[in-house]
Formats: C-alpha cells, structure tokens, sequence
C-alpha cells in the first residue's frame, strides 16, 4: 500500500467524468487498498478515485465500523430530502449545506467482481452521494449554500 497524492479544486481532472472499471485486477486491488491508506491518513470520511488523480468509478467511505468499496456504483432508487453539512478533502478550509436524498440504495461491484446493494439513510446517504458526485466531475461547492470556513481540527461535520 501506498499514499497516494490528492488532488484540490482548481485541478482539471476533478472536473472530468471518471471511465468504468471494465476489469478488476491487481492494478484495482492496489488503488483500493491505496485509497483506504490515503484515506486514514488524511483522517477523512470518503474519497474517489479522482480525488487522487485516476478517472475510475471507485469510491471508498469508512465510517466508524463501516468501510465500502464501490466500483462502478450506480444509485438506482432513493427517497426524500435532507440538508446536508459538507466538506471535502480536495477543497480544504470550507464547508456548505447542500440538499441531498434523506435514503438511496446504492448498486456495485466488489473488489471480488460481485455485485452488491447497500441501503444508507441520513449522513451516509449524504456521503455516499459526495463521492459518487466526484465520479462525474461534481463538487459539492457546485450544488452547495452557505459556504462558509471549514477548521477539521475544531469544526465538526453533522
């Protein structure tokens, strides 16, 4: 494993619509266990396989026991609304509230090639929904509301 460089806003490739994973092989096992690392170390909740320079659909969260891998996710039902309290790890020192599904289900791919569905509801739906964005070239700031200065040292995410 490897940490791996993150990329901030401003940089193009965050605004390019990431390719499908077409083979899941050792490259892709790599960039998974990759981002997890990357992730911890920049003690986030989430991260997308743009947010380190490559234009994949993979995403990772990991929330207290809960860690995901998704490749290829696609979001094929959802229900509700909820204002939602963002930040993100490729646009430091900022924050927002952008309106998101209060429940999604989420349908992908494994690191093992299976397809799986997972139900998040409230926070999760929300992060789940923050880094599947990053996957088409979205940031939150595109959809956010009062931006407004983000300490992760002293600010809490709700």
């Amino acid at each position: 494993m490897a940490l791996r460089q993150l990329r901030f806003e401003g940089d193009e490739i965050l605004r390019k619509k990431a390719k499908p994973v077409k083979k899941i092989d050792e490259k892709i096992i790599t960039l998974l266990d990759d981002m997890r690392e990357t992730l911890h170390d920049r003690n986030g909740v989430g991260l997308a396989a743009p947010q380190i320079g490559v234009l994949k659909r993979i995403a990772i969260v990991e929330n207290e026991d809960e860690f995901y891998e998704f490749i290829n996710p696609e979001i094929i039902a959802s229900e509700g609304t909820q204002i939602s309290n963002e930040a993100c790890l490729s646009v430091p020192g900022r924050q927002g509230d952008i309106e998101r599904p209060m429940k999604i289900t989420v349908e992908a791919l494994n690191r093992d090639g299976e397809t799986f569905q997972v139900e998040a509801e409230e926070y999760m739906a929300s992060v789940f929904c923050h880094e599947f964005d990053h996957l088409d070239g979205v940031l939150y700031l595109d959809r956010a509301e009062n931006i407004r200065p983000y300490n992760p040292d002293t600010d809490t995410i709700d």
